[in-house]
């Protein structure tokens, strides 16, 4: 499965594709269907909600956003559908300061590394709901890239997946910043931003491959830090049986 083929297509989600398809260490690969990732659930249709409940066998939603996030937005219009949503915020409601970070990396590399020291209950919280899970399992922030990208880049890790297609992952939504603005804009009445504030929003893969090279020096991994903040060893090995 390349990139391309992960891809979904659906009338009101612009970044969202499935995860399945990724090289593992031992030459298989992630077994797609089973965790999909894309931004807010806003402008779900009703043909899509129908989609993704018969025909993608969608179980569970875990939504990273915060409260204000929903109460301004809304909740997933998949909670009357059935399909069982959780959510763990990744960010304090009362803001926060970042972590320290030099000044060679990318500037996002505090913001993720915040995620991960302000909300580890909430980050294990997840990966547990989808290491216990059954059916598809669609993880989603505001966007799809950060709080999404973070996590999805920690599941990958922990169950082996090849450090590049992490990456690769990662910055994939890259291509849909335009797709998504253009949606937001005309729903709102808002003007498109432009080209460069629209670069600003475009995640790079060099934030992620640093994110997960601080992970290796400081924790030992992306599985190493997970089970130090409280995922257990069977927990661990259910995810991996999961995905691959």
């Amino acid at each position: 499965m390349t990139s391309t083929d992960r891809w979904l297509q659906f009338e009101g989600l612009s970044n969202i594709r499935d995860v399945g398809g990724l090289p593992l260490g031992d030459g298989s690969r992630t077994r797609p269907g089973v965790l999909l990732r894309s931004e807010a659930l806003t402008h779900v249709t009703p043909a899509d909600v129908r989609r993704l409940v018969d025909e993608l066998d969608l179980r569970l939603i875990l939504d990273l956003r915060t409260d204000r996030e929903i109460a301004q937005f809304g909740e997933s219009p998949l909670i009357a559908a059935g399909v069982e949503t959780v959510q763990f915020t990744f960010i304090p409601e009362a803001g926060r300061e970042l972590p320290e970070v030099g000044e060679d990396v990318h500037p996002m590399v505090g913001n993720y590394l915040g995620y991960l020291r302000d909300k580890a209950p909430n980050v294990v919280g997840a990966v547990r709901r989808l290491a216990l899970g059954e059916g598809a399992a669609l993880v989603h922030c505001a966007a799809g890239k950060d709080r999404t990208g973070t996590l999805v880049a920690l599941v990958l890790e922990a169950v082996g997946v090849e450090r590049e297609a992490v990456v690769e992952d990662y910055a994939l939504s890259a291509t849909k910043i335009d797709d998504m603005f253009r949606r937001w804009t005309a729903s709102t009445g808002e003007e498109m931003p432009a080209p460069d504030e629209l670069d600003r929003h475009r995640p790079r893969a060099e934030a992620m491959a640093q994110v997960l090279a601080i992970l290796d020096e400081r924790d030992g991994g992306a599985a190493a830090w997970l089970q130090a903040n409280g995922l257990t060893h069977p927990e661990l090995t259910a995810l991996r049986s999961r995905l691959t």
